[in-house]
């Protein structure tokens, strides 16, 4: 090969990879542009774990953890306003709601104690707790849960006109939450059934309710029955019988407004 050709060949060379060089430097994507923005934050008081209804908690049971300032309310606790403080205040308070952990902590969620039980603090405003007892086959094997919904039938013996007896059952309730199984507020996690050895059921009623359930505790045998969780929404537990007593002995159940059977009392 001539030199001239060589001198040729090796320019045609170096312009083809200069070529190859330019185009993938067009072809490739420009590197990204980091711009920094400052957002302003403070650090909020949350939960450090899981903290179940009842639980006592210390200093131990909380976290700080930075948060938007944009995104905090009024009830959130801050490190900025005397948060250390805060932290001693809390300590020993009782849970009144189940916290999941890195909740924000807020001081609606927990009572300090002297201000009321447990139980009395999760109850709801103008309601009442009662209580009635259970065994295992009237409450569905002890398989109720507190927060589950129920329905609270009264069985008992009545005399017909005839003077026989006879066994009759009606449903004084719908839809109503058990507030605990025995001392059980709370399911625990895992858990699938009550303890077997509860042998009460604290229930949520109104005032109006809860005097029914007691006259209803001397009267009979009570049964729960576990509703679905696709029915909590469909009644509103308010229906039931009355259980006052008429002229000549006797009790008139009123269903729904309307008027049914006349029994005479034993």
């Amino acid at each position: 090969m001539k030199r001239a050709q060589l001198i040729g060949f090796s320019v045609a060379l170096v312009a083809a990879g200069l070529a190859y060089y330019v185009a993938g430097a067009l072809l490739q994507p420009p590197a990204p542009i980091t711009v920094e923005k400052q957002i302003d934050s403070t650090e909020v008081l949350v939960a450090g774990t899981n903290i179940p209804v009842g639980d006592i908690v210390n200093e131990g049971s909380f976290r700080w953890i930075v948060w938007p300032v944009s995104a905090v309310t009024p009830d959130y606790i801050t490190k900025s306003s005397s948060g250390s403080e805060m932290l001693k205040q809390l300590a020993g308070s009782v849970a009144r709601f189940p916290m999941l952990s890195g909740e924000p902590i807020t001081k609606q969620k927990l009572i300090k104690p002297g201000d009321g039980g447990v139980l009395a603090a999760v109850l709801p405003q103008g309601m009442r707790a009662i209580s009635t007892k259970i065994r295992a086959e009237t409450a569905a094997g002890a398989l109720i849960l507190p927060n589950d919904h129920v329905d609270v039938i009264l069985i008992r013996r009545l005399r017909d006109r005839n003077g026989e007896e006879q066994n009759v059952s009606d449903t004084l309730f719908r839809n109503v939450r058990v507030l605990a199984i025995g001392q059980q507020i709370e399911t625990k996690e895992g858990k699938k059934s009550a303890d077997t050895s509860a042998s009460t059921a604290t229930l949520e009623l109104t005032p109006r309710q809860a005097e029914m359930m007691a006259l209803a505790n001397v009267m009979g045998d009570i049964t729960l029955t576990l509703r679905s969780v696709a029915d909590l929404n469909t009644d509103s537990g308010r229906n039931g019988i009355s259980l006052n007593k008429p002229k000549e002995n006797s009790v008139r159940l009123v269903r729904y407004g309307a008027k049914s059977r006349v029994y005479g009392v034993n």
